[in-house]
């Protein structure tokens, strides 16, 4: 039935988006004319809406309604800028920022070094606590009015983390009358149904204007075994079969004594069996299909109100105020657990073996699956006045406050101290204790399991509060033109809190433990931008431009950092224009990078000192260890370090420099036609990674006199007198070095076909180069073409194109996106799954405007049912979910009143 109701949307054309690039053109307006200015995504500075010279798309209200998608990350995550990883439905099992939350990643260089504004400012952190970027479901697509993104590097005008780019989204501030909007929808078979509900309503008057949102969003699953029906390898050369977990609901184990020692076997599995049986250990046989026990994309839902408004008190001064808030609840389904490396000696009552055994992977069917959930509420308030002084001098005040604070858990995980209760013979069946028997599937005891396992709860959250002041105008006149200024000051502080279930804290859990985090930082920063205008009305150059910024941070934690932009306008003439920046960007360590809890442990870890005067040892590693006095004889005791682990406040921030340069050419012989091609590179410096402690060692020890930063005190020092390790650093570090570059281009053409008005769009997107060093001396890694097993898909090419028609009451969309192919960086030549093909995906919609205030939408993504392509590094389901769609052909209506 489900299947039937939505087959029969009927469906004209539809899109992937329509992205409409901001283009530089001559400024001929009356400089006086103030008000017809604007401010656009990368400068302060007000000008006409087409001049920039950095690219900057455009994502309209329209383009986002068109998409026929319902939230913001999907629309960015198309966008042919978008590379490698940023969280989704789809990938929830691998986001790096709380499970549930939603990001943009422009040019693949991470979430953390696109800078999100709302309304040209910041937005609070987002997710489940201490969290490094933006949670994008806290914005309803319903509000925006625009989304302007910055493919440049912008820390000269905005600050930290504005490296890869800046997404702005700039919503609706005024609307008269009422609309209510519904819309549902569903794959062809009737899965991962959706649902969505907006109202809005609002009023304007002389004096000001007031403008509300209510709306409801939400989602089902789509369970991964509907999706992909089993896990695929290529376990016969030229063939895939399906494969499972070898922790299995029996219990695989090990045999440690006996003529035996050393075999593997696996316990009954047969609920109605003879729970003491056992038998040699088959993959085929024993392995547990885990693909039912995943969903290929999770729920959520979402409740959002918004809220804005000004009022003019005077002509000269306008009181402002904007409030969002968001509650998202998501969960997402995992695999029974599974308990490992627990030994049973040859005498316990529970051991049929008659051996001592390990018991190697027990997957705890009987308890069910696990879920992680989360709750999250997030709300902004910005309230502040603006105006005009002077001979038209823009100025505004504002305060933000953002805050954002989650509760997450997860159900049916298991407390190792009450299952050590249960299995000691010595203790369980008495005090309310039950004795467990965990080999062999069915013989868990209710009262076993109630025992054992336990529902988390840990909570958290972000806060961020800033004061900003900003003015803006023209200084003074040259032969050339005014030269228009900005300049500004920001104070910010920004706060982040995680706190694990007691119990996780504890390491009592079979979980990760996780320890508390706690920190803040404080900034305060000035900004002066300038245009100076160079040239005017000459042949081949009717205008020539240099824009110049500077913006000085102070922060508590490292001290302070300034980061410039230069960029060149040349109007070359009516039709060519030439543009050109180059900038410094940073980012600076997050909350967990530098406050995430610092604990000690001993860590296997392989000292290159031991033994150093021995023959054969490597001459400059016998030099060095010599050198740094290390005594003769020395060796290892043991083979761990113990090492520390956790955040490192004495991080500094990443450093960047960008450059990009292009040209729009407006071509005068085809009315309309408008095409853009801008180059681009940033390397990025003291890029902040990881580092095991004794991957530091062997870099530190086979460098020559000890020449490499990791020979210095703050990753490891050793006792004077003994020359054991005393101090060795696995915390975050400033030692990577990243460099991507590449192409953009764009083209627009309006023109009028059979008498309807008829867009074309088409976005390309060429990834030339991405190298990656995670220190200083290690073989770069090349992500450029590459499909990474973790860190998304690097396709070198990447496109959007569509075509937009509207009649009289109706209006129609086609859009294509297109994925270039990848080869799978971790499989060998010729190996099933080794290169992941082109993968276009098609969309349409139409829209049919009954009457001036009722509109019917229906639509189709995925038109032709495209299917993931197969992964031999796959995350889930046999693919990228990074990447890929996985939910197939997708179905929707929606209907709109106003009035």
């Amino acid at each position: 039935m489900k299947k039937l109701l939505f087959s029969t949307v009927a469906v004209a054309v539809a899109t992937a988006i329509t992205p409409v690039t901001v283009s530089a053109q001559a400024n001929d307006a009356d400089q006086a004319k103030v008000d017809e200015r604007i401010v656009v995504t990368g400068s302060r500075i007000k000008r006409t809406e087409a001049e920039s010279a950095a690219p900057v798309q455009v994502f309209t209200a329209e383009d986002i309604a068109v998409s026929g998608v319902t939230s913001l990350e999907m629309v960015l995550q198309r966008m042919s800028a978008s590379a490698g990883f940023a969280g989704n439905q789809s990938n929830a099992y691998w986001t790096g920022n709380g499970y549930g939350t939603a990001q943009v990643n422009l040019r693949g260089l991470g979430i953390n070094r696109t800078l999100v504004l709302l309304n040209g400012r910041r937005i609070v952190n987002g997710g489940t606590g201490a969290n490094s970027s933006v949670d994008l479901n806290m914005i309803p697509v319903e509000v925006i009015e625009r989304v302007e993104v910055l493919k440049d590097g912008a820390s000269a005008i905005y600050g930290a983390d504005a490296v890869a780019g800046v997404v702005n989204i700039i919503t609706k501030k005024s609307y008269d009358g009422f609309a209510i909007e519904a819309r549902t929808g569903a794959t062809d078979s009737g899965d991962a149904q959706d649902r969505s509900v907006n109202l809005i309503l609002g009023s304007s008057g002389d004096r000001g204007s007031v403008m509300a949102t209510v709306g409801y969003r939400s989602s089902d699953a789509l369970n991964m075994s509907d999706q992909a029906k089993c896990a695929l390898a290529e376990t016969v050369p030229g063939e895939l079969r399906c494969f499972g977990s070898s922790s299995t609901i029996g219990g695989r184990a090990t045999v440690l004594t006996g003529p035996n020692a050393g075999q593997r076997i696996n316990f009954n599995q047969d609920p109605n069996g003879d729970g003491d049986s056992f038998a040699p250990y088959d993959p085929a046989i024993h392995n547990f299909d885990y693909f039912p026990f995943l969903n290929s994309v999770n729920p959520v839902s979402n409740w959002n109100f918004t809220a804005f408004g000004d009022y003019h008190l005077s002509p000269d001064t306008t009181f402002f105020s904007e409030f969002v808030y968001n509650n998202r609840t998501s969960d997402q389904l995992a695999t029974p657990g599974t308990l490992r490396g627990i030994e049973f000696d040859a005498s316990h009552p529970t051991n049929p073996t008659g051996e001592d055994i390990r018991l190697d992977g027990r997957r705890l069917l009987e308890g069910g699956p696990r879920i992680f959930f989360q709750d999250v509420n997030t709300f902004r308030v910005v309230t502040g006045l603006n105006g005009v002084v002077g001979e038209g001098w823009n100025w505004e005040v504002a305060y933000n406050y953002g805050r954002n604070t989650a509760v997450d858990g997860m159900t049916n995980i298991v407390n190792t101290q009450r299952l050590a209760q249960g299995l000691d013979p010595n203790t369980c069946g008495s005090n309310g204790i039950p004795c467990i028997d965990l080999l062999g599937y069915g013989d868990l005891t209710d009262e076993a399991l109630d025992h054992i396992m336990f529902r988390t709860s840990g909570d958290g959250g972000n806060e961020q509060r800033s004061l900003t002041a900003n003015i803006t105008g023209d200084l003074f006149s040259l032969p050339a033109g005014w030269v228009p200024v900005a300049f500004g000051a920001e104070h910010r502080k920004e706060k982040g809190w995680r706190n694990p279930d007691s119990s996780i804290a504890a390491g009592i859990m079979n979980t990760n433990q996780a320890e508390p985090i706690e920190g803040n930082y404080t900034v305060n920063e000035v900004y002066v931008e300038a245009s100076l205008p160079l040239i005017a009305d000459k042949q081949f150059a009717q205008h020539v431009s240099l824009d110049l910024a500077y913006r000085y941070s102070d922060y508590d934690t490292f001290g302070s950092d300034g980061n410039y932009k230069a960029s060149l306008h040349w109007q070359v003439s009516d039709d060519l224009k030439l543009r050109a920046t180059k900038s410094t960007a940073f980012r600076i360590p997050n909350i967990p990078e530098l406050f995430g809890g610092v604990a000690e442990g001993n860590l296997t870890t392989t000292d290159p000192c031991d033994g150093w005067d021995q023959p054969g040892k490597d001459p400059v590693v016998a030099a060095n260890c010599s050198a740094d006095g290390v005594p003769a004889g020395y060796t290892q005791l043991g083979a761990t370090v113990l090492t520390t682990v956790g955040g490192n406040p004495k991080l500094k921030p990443e450093d960047a420099d960008t450059f990009t340069a292009g040209f729009v050419w407006e071509v005068s012989f085809i009315e309309n036609l408008q095409l853009t091609v801008d180059y681009y590179d940033i390397d990025v410096k003291n890029a902040i990674q990881r580092i095991p402690g004794s991957t530091k060692l062997a870099v530190c020890y086979n460098s020559q006199n000890l020449s490499h930063p990791f020979c210095s005190p703050d990753h490891f020092t050793r006792d004077p007198l003994t020359g054991e390790i005393n101090f060795l650093s696995a915390q975050p570090t400033n030692a990577a070095t990243e460099n991507v570059s590449g192409i953009d281009a764009a083209v627009f053409y309006k023109t009028e076909i059979a008498g309807l008005d008829t867009n074309f769009d088409w976005n390309i997107s060429y990834l030339n180069e991405y190298t990656f060093a995670p220190f200083e001396g290690a073989q770069e890694i090349e992500y450029a073409g590459y499909i990474t097993g973790g860190r998304g898909s690097y396709a070198q090419w990447r496109s959007n194109a569509s075509a937009t028609v509207h009649g009289d009451n109706w209006r129609a969309h086609y859009g294509i996106q297109y994925i270039g192919g990848a080869d799978d960086i971790n499989a060998s030549p010729g190996d099933i799954g080794a290169k992941a093909p082109s993968v276009f995906y098609h969309n349409v919609q139409g829209t049919y405007y009954v009457n001036n205030e009722l509109s019917v939408t229906g639509g189709v993504n995925n038109l032709f049912d495209k299917e993931p392509p197969f992964i031999q590094s796959w995350t889930d389901a046999n693919t990228d979910t990074m990447t890929y769609d996985l939910l197939g052909r997708q179905l929707y209506v929606k209907l709109r009143y106003a009035f």
